[in-house]
């Protein structure tokens, strides 16, 4: 087994229950872990036997062009692709972060933290 980590993927979007949030947008931060069986492509050094962080990288931001109220729903719309669309990745962790919430303090970011494994 092995883990890929895409981290700090930026992206601009429209997630938020505040009417604010969805008409001017925000910056986000999202953070990626994904298990996998690296032992083949350690060894044939092919693309096609590894997971492409390129998807990966593709669908954090296609999925979070899709506004949301919440960050969770974003997350697990995430995960359920990686799942779905790579069939080598056996675990994922999205970690998905808005950058200066608008919660009335100084804040750097609040962040939500999710987990999929494969199911059997």
């Amino acid at each position: 087994m092995g883990i890929i980590k895409v981290e700090n993927i930026r992206v601009f979007a429209y997630h938020g229950c505040l009417k604010e949030e969805t008409t001017i947008g925000s910056d986000y931060r999202v953070d990626l872990e994904v298990k996998a069986n690296l032992k083949a492509s350690a060894q044939t050094d092919n693309l096609k036997d590894t997971v492409d962080y390129v998807l990966l990288n593709r669908i954090v931001k296609e999925e979070m062009l899709q506004p949301s109220k919440l960050l969770e729903t974003v997350a697990k719309r995430i995960l359920k692709r990686i799942l779905k669309e790579d069939q080598l990745v056996t675990k994922a962790t999205v970690s998905v972060s808005k950058l200066n919430p608008p919660i009335g303090g100084d804040v750097e970011m609040v962040t939500i933290k999710m987990t999929e494994r494969r199911k059997k």
